[in-house]
């Protein structure tokens, strides 16, 4: 129904001979300053190609601050001195719009059919909800339906040209912080003066549609690959969006998608335009500089990460600076090594606040931003240490889609979570949109204009230099202020998902009394764990087509772990140092004795038994299904998970014995002809001997019966492997 209704309205006015020509409409605005809000209005009259003038364009605004309290009679003022021209002409059409949070969505052909339905008024204004500013003359106003709009908006009005003029210049000049709705509104009421200039309201939106009070009124339907503002309470298609009052939060989602920003079929329209294209600047000396200005305010795993990936980043190193703030004791060390690498690098300046200087997060984060402008620095990116920027031509793709404020997004890997949000309460706190779903797992991609983003931004300089973003509010967040401070004096917030530019690192549980600290990341932060950890062949091990190495009958090993993982894991042994001694009596066991006991330290002594089987359920059942078909045991069950340690003046052998269990991995953790020599294992039966193990590779062979199998002796220094009974 509501297709067939929209289809009606278009055919409607593309086949109506019109009295008038869409050369006779003339859109007319005030604007002192170009703002987001101006650009996204300008863009929208464009886009749909009406003729406009704006007046106003770098005059102080003496209007009143319309945010809190009445004003706007400059305005008025403003159309009394530019529409003079057109007081005598009687065929000239003019719409008067604001333009801060105005988007038209259609043709002028539209409107003129729209205002020509209208007759015999020759003035209409949009309507809305709320009697403003004197809501005493709310009794003075005729009766509406249900389901229509009562009271006088005065953002958007459209009539002849003569009658605009006359209507404007009636009574006395106004202040210019007088209210322009409230001068509107008495003319309104004015029962001579509406009849003089047939003036109505447009109570069922034809025309204007004006969002505070009525958002939930809207739908978005698609018609011709395009999205349409429809009305649902007067089944009507209007055309000039205002975001009047508390609306503008609602209007910014509305403009994610109308006015041909966003296509159901071709996605991102907008994403198109106004590009800049650094590649054209060849000599690099000419590039914009960019302060980096990077945060670590909680403690934060895989911070070596962090720091690779921002040296890794595409620019040229001596038009970047880097600014530091580091809040945590434990990350002294690493960031201090990477300060010297910056340097090493050519960056053209490493700024470094640490724990000692006393600087609040939110005192350091205004201090980047005084120092960008202080030094008139082109860009500022701020990058928090739960970052991690995979791609790394992010900096280069945020600087080319040309905004003041935007946002990679990233998220949470597998979760909901991101750095930005879709909507909020009137309170001030999320609120999921919703398309905010949609957004994250990239069915909708494109740019765009949401109330808050954190962790990671690039702030345009210009921008800088009229206004100064504030961090620094006692009932707040830095992150939440800065975002409130942008929305309060009109900056749009963007956000871009186009392309994937990395993750975020979950801290909630990072525990840095640990040994080894990211070894246990596992279950928060698997994604990043595997990176680290994970050989980069295994998942080429699990291919169909890849055919495992059988050095013996039924054993087979294959790349599992990094160096990184072995090296952490032998170190997490040697500075626990609860070594077993190879002693049979063993209080570990619940039988208390060990038949064949080994120089070990179970998983159980350092609390990584827990994560070991996850371990062995997420990377070694997949590889033991492959091998011995026919086999599902899930999860796999292993009891007796431990390190074990030979060398040649204490254990350095082990007898020939079977295994308690179905299966076992052996996971050599150091370098055999570098670390230790000799070593090895031999299973008897098959005589067969597997001497030249790798490092990061975990033999897989059957447990008891059939694998009969010894240590073979180390002769000289220490070989380290990783051991467990699977199934017993």
């Amino acid at each position: 129904m509501l297709g067939q209704i929209i289809i009606l309205l278009l055919v409607i006015f593309s086949n109506s001979i019109h009295a008038i020509s869409k050369d006779d409409l003339l859109v007319v605005s005030v604007a002192t300053n170009e703002t987001d809000g101006y650009q996204r209005f300008i863009r929208s009259l464009n886009i749909y190609g009406y003729k406009y003038e704006i007046y106003g364009l770098g005059q102080q605004w003496k209007g009143g601050n319309m945010k809190h309290s009445a004003g706007g009679g400059q305005k008025i003022n403003l159309l009394r001195e530019n529409l003079v021209r057109y007081k005598d002409d009687k065929t000239k059409i003019i719409l008067f719009s604001d333009s801060y949070d105005v988007i038209f969505t259609q043709v002028p052909e539209f409107i003129l059919d729209k205002f020509q339905a209208f007759k015999p008024a020759r003035i209409v204004f949009g309507a809305e909800d709320f009697c403003w500013p004197d809501k005493d003359l709310q009794y003075a106003y005729p009766l509406v339906e249900s389901n229509e709009k009562r009271f006088l908006n005065s953002g958007g009005f459209i009539g002849y040209a003569s009658d605009i003029y006359e209507m404007i210049s009636s009574k006395e000049k106004i202040a210019d912080d007088d209210d322009d709705q409230l001068f509107y509104t008495k003319i309104f009421l004015d029962e001579f003066s509406r009849t003089k200039w047939s003036i109505v309201l447009d109570k069922r939106a034809d025309i204007f549609m004006n969002l505070n009070g009525a958002i939930d009124e809207i739908q978005l339907p698609i018609l011709n690959d395009e999205n349409y503002v429809h009305n649902t309470w007067t089944d009507s298609v209007p055309t000039v969006i205002h975001g009047n009052g508390p609306a503008k939060r609602s209007l910014n989602y509305l403009a994610n998608y109308i006015a041909r920003v966003w296509s159901p079929t071709k996605g991102c329209l907008q994403c198109k335009e106004n590009l800049i294209d650094l590649n054209q600047i060849t000599d690099h000396q000419q590039w914009p500089m960019v302060y980096i200005a990077i945060f670590i305010e909680y403690p934060t795993p895989f911070l070596r990460e962090y720091f690779d990936k921002i040296l890794n980043l595409t620019y040229p190193k001596n038009r970047l600076g880097v600014f530091i703030h580091n809040q945590i004791e434990y990350h002294k060390e690493l960031t201090e090594k990477y300060m010297t690498k910056f340097k090493e690098n050519d960056y053209q300046f490493v700024k470094y606040f640490h724990h000692d200087d006393d600087i609040t997060e939110g005192e350091a984060r205004q201090q980047a931003i005084t120092e960008c402008q202080e030094n008139k620095c082109d860009y500022l990116f701020v990058i928090d240490s739960i970052v991690q920027l995979d791609n790394s031509d992010t900096l280069m793709k945020l600087i080319s889609l040309n905004r003041s404020v935007i946002s990679p997004m990233l998220l949470r890997p597998e979760k909901t979570w991101s750095n930005f949000w879709g909507d909020y309460t009137d309170e001030g706190f999320y609120k999921r949109s919703a398309d905010y779903l949609d957004i994250i797992n990239y069915n909708r991609t494109g740019i765009f204009n949401v109330p808050h983003i954190a962790h990671c931004y690039l702030i345009n300089g210009s921008l800088l230099k009229s206004f100064t973003p504030q961090y620094i509010d006692m009932r707040t967040d830095p992150d939440l202020k800065f975002c409130q401070s942008l929305r309060d004096d009109g900056h749009f917030i963007y956000l871009t998902n186009e392309i994937k530019y990395g993750h975020l690192i979950d801290p909630d549980n990072f525990n840095t009394s640990l040994i080894i600290p990211e070894l246990y990341e596992v279950f928060s932060n698997l994604h990043d764990w595997k990176a680290r950890y994970i050989h980069p062949d295994y998942y080429k091990a699990l291919e169909p087509n890849t055919t495992l190495q059988q050095p013996c009958t039924d054993v087979f090993w294959f790349p599992m772990v990094t160096e990184a993982f072995t090296r952490d894991l032998v170190e997490l042994m040697e500075k626990f140092n609860g070594w077993s001694g190879s002693a049979h009596n063993d209080h570990r066991l619940s039988g208390g004795y060990e038949n064949v006991p080994t120089d070990d330290i179970h998983m159980t002594q350092v609390d990584f038994n827990e994560h070991w089987l996850f371990i062995l359920r997420e990377f070694v059942q997949p590889i033991q299904q492959k091998l011995y078909t026919g086999y599902y045991s899930d999860p796999p069950k292993a009891a007796l998970n431990f390190v074990v340690r030979y060398m040649p003046e204490y254990q350095y052998k082990l007898r020939p014995h079977h295994d308690a269990s179905t299966y076992t991995i052996n996971l050599a953790l150091n370098d055999v002809g570098k670390d230790y020599e000799g070593g090895g294992c031999r299973f008897l039966r098959y005589n067969c001997s597997m001497a030249s193990t790798i490092r990061g590779w975990a033999l897989i062979h059957p447990g008891r019966l059939t694998h009969l199998h010894e240590g073979l002796p180390v002769i000289k220094g220490k070989r380290y492997i990783m051991v467990s009974f699977i199934d017993p």
